[in-house]
């Protein structure tokens, strides 16, 4: 089954969307922050979703900068959204902003009184293994803690990694700095060396081929 991928760079301090289309409809994997929610909204029109061939949108993690738009898009399409189960706290009780233990502490407490988070409630939770085959793509699911406990990504038989925040390509290629448990993330670049991977879609920065990651 051949599927077509499409990058949503959303820009600014938002996370990416990844649109995959197959000959059953789209799912969408992150939805980008609130503030990007227009350029987001063009991109898939233009695409061609609609309610009857919008299936499902996958988070990567909880973070508002890839969650901000759930709760809209369920609304107008009546799409559905899994995640994983560790970071579904977060979208029920409007604690989306998830701070890490490298951030400023001054920002943990400042952000939450500037930024609504739209809380939603997941259709169903997503782990380790769990397949796409019945939305026409030839992918799993694959958990990969570390940025957060429930961060996962979406591997295909391609070797195509939507990998959320575990790696980042802003000015290059790299394990992302900011983590939640730093030995959670070791793990999880470990447990990638049993997959065959060619392409990384990062939650922020462009794609790169895996081969440049530690050049």
């Amino acid at each position: 089954m051949n599927c077509e991928i499409k990058t949503i760079i959303l820009g600014g301090s938002s996370g990416n969307s990844y649109l995959i289309k197959s000959h059953l409809g789209f799912v969408l994997i992150d939805t980008g922050e609130k503030s990007k929610r227009k350029k987001l909204d063009k991109e898939l029109e233009k695409a061609g979703c609609n309610s009857e061939n919008f299936h499902l949108v996958i988070l990567t993690h909880g973070d508002n900068d890839h969650s901000g738009n759930c709760a809209y898009l369920k609304e107008k399409y009546g799409v559905k959204v899994a995640m994983h189960v560790r970071d579904e706290r977060m979208m029920r009780y409007g604690k989306a902003i998830k701070y890490k233990r490298k951030s400023k502490r001054f920002v943990k407490y400042l952000f939450p009184l500037f930024i609504k988070i739209n809380q939603f409630k997941p259709d169903f939770n997503i782990d380790e293994g769990f397949n796409l085959s019945c939305y026409g793509i030839n992918a799993r699911v694959i958990h990969l803690p570390g940025h957060s406990r429930g961060s996962i990504g979406v591997l295909t038989d391609n070797g195509d990694l939507f990998c959320g925040d575990l790696f980042t390509n802003i000015q290059k290629p790299e394990i992302n700095k900011i983590m939640e448990n730093d030995l959670d993330a070791n793990a999880s670049i470990d447990k990638l060396k049993n997959y065959l991977i060619d392409k990384i879609y990062p939650g922020h920065g462009t794609p790169f081929f895996i081969s440049k990651l530690f050049v």
